[in-house]
């Protein structure tokens, strides 16, 4: 029997992940991006650069989009979704937004770290910066693969 009021949550849980990865990556690329325009005032021929570190922050929407799409398939592949397996994905939804919103965030303060540093750098801190910035971006990416391990383990 279909119970509409466990599936609205378990499809909430998953626009929840996508709604922390959107947050957390206008927050990260609107701090790398802030410090990318005081860099271009000073160093025009950094735009490169700073283009490729103001973007890093952006790929966390995308894993909360990958987590809403599985959750998506989820709901359609089990119509019998209890009001119990509704409340964990909503729960597990939290958790992944919670990843992806925190790691953008931090994501965009280690670029903004680098991009402030191009111009002393002649651009040569951009592969130590975007080294650093995959750290958080691992914490992310293990925010969307716990959701597939769970989502296998919820049944």
């Amino acid at each position: 029997m279909v119970d509409p009021i466990a599936q609205g949550l378990a499809l909430a849980g998953g626009a929840i992940a996508l709604l922390g990865g959107l947050i957390g990556s206008s927050l990260g690329i609107g701090v790398a991006g802030s410090s990318g325009v005081e860099v271009l005032a000073e160093d025009p021929k950094q735009l490169r650069n700073v283009i490729v570190l103001a973007a890093l922050p952006m790929t966390q929407t995308f894993y909360g989009l990958i987590v809403l799409i599985n959750f998506i398939l989820y709901v359609n592949s089990h119509p019998d979704i209890d009001l119990t397996k509704g409340i964990a994905l909503l729960a597990l939804g939290a958790m992944v937004a919670a990843a992806e919103a925190y790691s953008a965030k931090k994501q965009g303060d280690i670029c903004a770290s680098g991009i402030a540093e191009l111009p002393r750098t002649r651009g040569k801190i951009t592969f130590n910066a975007i080294i650093m910035a995959v750290y958080v971006e691992l914490l992310g990416i293990l925010g969307m693969v716990f959701s597939f391990m769970a989502l296998s383990l919820i049944g």
